[in-house]
């Protein structure tokens, strides 16, 4: 599979390269996967069969680097360089078995099954349709404009206002509209999709609110991804050392929806088919440290690794410090 990344540098500006072990090999011409996509859309070609030819003999060390020990810095994955307005974030839930337990237990029910696990079940029942048909709608939620996404070794940021801050290990798609409305597949990312549990076990119909925040994806896209049987870990470290761990499994095997249909409920509206835009849509998560009553802290280094995703995506929590402030709207 294809391996991409994009930096950035205080004199070169923004690059992409080419991941290779364990060096990152620039290329020369398009300086950010998004414009690389608008030629490959335009060209009609494949973007795994444009790389070849648009290789510099410019190669960087990869450690020094993803360590941070390099004026070069990692993005995210995937953007709309210049215009994060046109970038939109979201995502869906109760697409595994785990997510829907978590949700189950948070409404606290002791008779007939809660409207999150009937949404699970729906998806159980029709969310993997015959190719060429529509199936069940999945639950869909929105993050914000692309100025919530955070790059590797950045910090995921719980709002003053926010109640807590965890760690979700999810695959998301990337995505960008062509002409005619037509949404095309850029590749797929690993991300921390970074969600406030403790409001959202308030009430489940917090839920939207529970996703207004930072996250991440990277630090590498990976082109042509296989999405049928996934497997990783997370892990979150307090003071250098493990503090919980888990494996993931992820892909159309653990999932009650196929990815074909969970993109065809996001791009059916409309208004999420306007050529230009980007989308980054998060597909769901398989496990989670608050299932085991674990409250993050200020610091505290959430890592996530799906195998052929390439190198480990890893965020510290910052927790903001100013309280939550009364905002007040003047009339015109």
């Amino acid at each position: 599979m294809l391996r991409l990344i994009q930096l950035t540098h205080p004199h070169e500006g923004r690059r992409i390269a080419l991941v290779e072990e364990p060096k990152l090999h620039l290329l020369a011409h398009y300086r950010s996967i998004y414009h690389l996509a608008e030629e490959a859309i335009d060209s009609k070609h494949h973007i795994a069969d444009m790389i070849p030819r648009l290789l510099s003999r410019e190669l960087l060390d990869y450690d020094e680097i993803y360590q941070g020990r390099s004026e070069w810095k990692i993005l995210p994955a995937f953007d709309h360089p210049g215009e994060a307005a046109r970038c939109f974030v979201t995502g869906t839930g109760l697409t595994h078995r785990a997510s829907a337990d978590l949700r189950q237990s948070m409404h606290n029910v002791t008779g007939p099954i809660s409207d999150s696990m009937k949404m699970y079940q729906i998806g159980i029942e029709g969310g993997r349709p015959e190719a060429g048909t529509i199936g069940a709608a999945p639950e869909w939620f929105y993050k914000g404009t692309g100025a919530i996404l955070r790059a590797h070794n950045q910090p995921l940021e719980v709002p003053g206002h926010g109640e807590d801050g965890g760690e979700e290990a999810e695959i998301a798609g990337v995505y960008l509209i062509g002409p005619n409305g037509t949404p095309y597949r850029v590749g797929l990312v690993q991300g921390n999709e970074f969600s406030d549990h403790v409001l959202e076990a308030q009430n489940y119909l917090y839920l939207a609110s529970s996703k207004l925040r930072t996250c991440a994806i990277g630090p590498e896209l990976i082109v042509d991804a296989d999405f049928s049987d996934l497997h990783g870990k997370i892990a979150v470290e307090r003071n250098g050392r493990v503090l919980w761990d888990a494996l993931l499994s992820s892909g159309e095997k653990w999932m009650c929806h196929s990815l074909a249909n969970l993109e065809h409920h996001h791009f059916k509206h409309s208004m999420h088919r306007e050529e230009g835009d980007a989308h980054i849509h998060f597909l769901g998560a398989d496990m989670f440290s608050f299932k085991d009553k674990l409250r993050l802290e200020e610091g505290d280094v959430m890592t996530i690794t799906y195998e052929g995703f390439g190198r480990p995506l890893r965020n510290p929590l910052h927790m903001e410090e100013r309280a939550a402030e009364l905002v007040s709207v003047e009339a015109l």
